[in-house]
């Protein structure tokens, strides 16, 4: 959703929206620590992602490197995307037997509004770990996935 000079609001399309967070990821604008894009460069309906976060240093998730993909439905950016992880790791937003994320738990998915986008979730994610409910918990050892 963008407001115009004379103040209307207009929504912006699914695919516009997409496409210019892509592009952003694809420039490298955003923060360093997390990186995003298309699983497949031939999804033309811009659906199915990979998305990766460098762990934050003085937690328990130190130097690591997670691997996640997300899903963004037909109705993305109304609604937040699917997003679940590949590397397995231990955090009170993340279901422990699928590696989905718990939307009611995760700030950026609990808050969600259509002007959010994948960089918040994965940004999100990695503040969660720095947390004081997730930053001392144990991991499980490192290379395991879901």
């Amino acid at each position: 959703m963008q407001r115009t000079p004379a103040g209307e609001v207009v929504i912006v399309p699914r695919n516009f929206k997409l496409l210019e967070e892509l592009e952003a990821s694809e420039k490298g604008t955003g923060d360093m620590a997390i990186s995003f894009g298309l699983v497949d460069a031939g999804d033309t309906f811009l659906t199915h992602w990979n998305g990766g976060i460098l762990a934050p240093f003085g937690t328990q998730h130190d130097g690591r490197f997670y691997e996640l993909r997300m899903s963004c439905t037909d109705r993305y950016p109304a609604v937040p995307p699917e997003v679940r992880f590949i590397s397995r790791i231990n955090m009170t937003c993340v279901d422990q037997r699928t590696g989905a994320i718990i939307p009611s738990k995760l700030p950026a998915t609990k808050n969600w509004n259509r002007n959010m986008g994948i960089e918040e979730i994965l940004l999100s994610l990695r503040s969660e770990m720095c947390s004081d409910s997730n930053r001392r918990l144990r991991q499980p050892p490192e290379g395991q996935i879901f």
